[in-house]
């Protein structure tokens, strides 16, 4: 095989999802109907995934300087398919019953898969920015997607004005380490340790203003405040979409960045992450206590999840990349039903989504596998053992004890510990006696449509990767090892 076919081997499903894009334009363009684009995206991004068996007999393999395609891009690039599929899933009942145009939501959906797929594969400063905008850009119209009701328009403008501060400060690191380095590429970026004190210092501020950036799409404490108003104005299959995608593209190019970068190798930098890191674990966890409304709950949530993955980049190593991939599994599983519980509520309504805690009040008692399924899930987000959760949270403990960052195996205690409680308190709402008026309710027919069977599927696969997780294990363990990520 040559250097060009192995090439074009290895970036095929980047290629089949802009294909897809295009396809969807024109299907858009030549006669609107709402199942048509909706089945184009789907097959779209199921053709992507399958090429994945044919880029693993390639990897790992430079595709030009700007991306690397390996194990480790390869595995994060599954993740980030999987969840834009179940993403879609949902749009498509939920969008049903919306009184505007629903096909541009997929071109939004795919375009921003796009640039998530292009993140996880960058070794270079500029396909990082590419990546990071073509993620981010797509998203403002999908989180305002709704723009009849005024919360979902505010979180899209909110979204918006606050990601261009974010790419301002990564910019500008961008050009701090560019200037000091001479390079963009991140292996050729300088060790702060090789030079005098004002390029060392100069090293640092480039690498912090990036976490800035890049921590502001992580929703990482102190750049957080946009994420529990966001999740709540933006619709259903949004909110699950930039929980699950958005995030897993940014921390998986921060992870690489951080294995990969000379620049990142310094002690007082490691010791600021931790910190970042232990203030996402409590604050996340503690303002979450205070919610009434499931995706705010779920927003806040996210910040303590993200406070946990970051004990990996702390702790580094082959441990900790495995420990990143393994968790990121678990917690895209794991929220993807969630929302998709929130989304099946309430996608037979126009208007606000169901949000409040009183909409879920005795659901048990009107739709017992959906309160079944939300069970399972908070189970899973609260670490409890027998749900994939709990392997995730072992693996963080495990990685934190290895490095002997004892300070972070504390706050990750305490916060699980604290998230025990709101997570229990949703699903005492589930089984309380219904009120009279304010529940909301799934359709009859929830569990024969493609959302409903996939919220069942992901179920069973939380509780069935948490009894047996070594599939999972071997999968991660292939994929970081083979892949020199």
């Amino acid at each position: 095989m040559t250097d060009f076919s192995s090439q074009f081997v290895a970036i095929l499903p980047a290629l089949l999802i802009a294909a897809t894009i295009v396809a969807v334009v024109l299907a858009t363009a030549y006669q609107r109907h709402h199942f048509r684009v909706a089945t184009l995206t789907v097959l779209g991004l199921n053709a992507a995934l399958l090429s994945l068996l044919a880029a693993l007999t390639v990897t790992p393999i430079e595709v030009t300087p700007l991306f690397v395609i390996d194990g480790y891009s390869v595995l994060f690039t599954a993740i980030i398919l999987v969840a834009a599929l179940a993403c879609s899933t949902l749009a498509y009942a939920y969008l049903s019953t919306l009184p505007d145009r629903r096909e541009e939501y997929y071109i939004l959906l795919l375009s921003s898969t796009l640039g998530g797929i292009a993140l996880v594969s960058s070794q270079h400063m500029a396909s990082l920015f590419i990546g990071f905008e073509l993620l981010s850009v797509p998203l403002y119209g999908m989180i305002a997607y709704a723009y009849r009701d005024h919360i979902s328009l505010e979180g899209g403008l909110k979204y918006m004005v606050l990601s261009g501060m974010a790419s301002s400060f990564l910019l500008f690191g961008m050009a701090l380490l560019y200037a000091a380095s001479g390079t963009l590429s991140f292996a050729g970026l300088l060790d702060p340790m090789a030079g005098d004190g004002a390029l060392h210092n100069w090293l640092l501020v480039g690498v912090g203003m990036m976490v800035v950036g890049l921590g502001f799409k992580l929703s990482l404490v102190p750049f957080h405040l946009w994420t529990p108003d966001v999740y709540e104005g933006a619709p259903g299959p949004v909110s699950a979409f930039l929980a699950t995608v958005s995030k897993v593209a940014v921390f998986g190019v921060l992870m690489r960045f951080f294995v990969v970068a000379p620049s990142t190798d310094d002690h007082l930098l490691m010791i600021l992450i931790g910190v970042i890191a232990f203030a996402s674990m409590l604050i996340g966890n503690l303002l979450a206590l205070r919610q009434n409304n499931i995706k705010r709950l779920l927003g806040y949530s996210s910040i303590a999840h993200l406070g946990y993955l970051l004990t990996a980049v702390v702790a580094g190593g082959a441990l900790g990349v495995e420990t990143a991939g393994v968790y990121l599994v678990t917690y895209v599983a794991t929220t993807l039903g969630a929302f998709g519980v929130v989304t099946l509520v309430s996608s037979p309504y126009s208007g606000t989504d169901a949000g409040s805690l009183d909409h879920y009040r005795g659901l048990f008692w009107r739709r017992p596998y959906l309160a079944a399924v939300l069970t399972v899930m908070m189970l899973s987000l609260a670490g409890i053992p027998l749900t994939i959760g709990f392997i995730g949270k072992f693996y963080a403990i495990a990685v934190a004890v290895q490095s002997g960052l004892w300070w972070l195996v504390g706050s990750l205690v305490v916060g699980s510990t604290i998230g025990l409680y709101y997570y229990l308190r949703v699903m005492v709402m589930l089984y309380l006696e219904a009120p009279e008026k304010g529940p909301r309710d799934a359709i009859s027919a929830w569990g024969r449509q493609s959302g409903g069977i996939m919220v069942i599927l992901l179920a069973i696969a939380v509780i069935a990767l948490g009894i047996f997780p070594q599939p999972l294990i071997s999968l991660v363990d292939a994929a970081v090892f083979t892949g020199g990520g």
